[in-house]
């Protein structure tokens, strides 16, 4: 028989019945959920760090950073760069979302993440047109 009561009270695994038995087994997670989680939280903190990087160029030239200098291109292209693995790990964690008879704890939280880098991002640009 099973017991509800598990040695671990705080245990998060799904469980599934095997066919013509009563033992349960873990559910796996699925490997575009854990994909799409490692890439959007690797993007959204890369993407902070240019953020970073931006802020202390444009305030470390008296009269700010030209836009058509080597080190602005670099800047931006990596911004265009990190925001289409965002929406790389989004797309992961879709199709994560698709696969049958898995956990899909990582591929809920990928997106997550994902979406909250891209609206961040946007805000953040946002802000900073506004205040020219």
């Amino acid at each position: 028989m099973y017991n509800d009561q598990s040695a671990y009270p705080f245990e998060s695994a799904t469980y599934d019945v095997e066919p013509g038995g009563d033992r349960l087994r873990e559910r796996r997670h699925t490997g575009f959920g854990i994909a799409s989680f490692v890439l959007a939280i690797l993007s959204g903190i890369a993407m902070l760090a240019l953020f970073v990087v931006a802020g202390i160029m444009e305030t470390a030239t008296p009269e700010g950073l030209d836009e058509e200098s080597i080190e602005a291109m670099a800047v931006g292209l990596g911004f265009f760069g990190f925001a289409m693995a965002t929406l790389l790990a989004f797309v992961l964690g879709v199709a994560g979302l698709f696969q049958s008879n898995r956990n899909k704890t990582f591929a809920i939280l990928g997106m997550l993440f994902s979406i909250l880098t891209l609206l961040g991002t946007t805000g953040l640009i946002t802000v900073g047109l506004m205040m020219e």
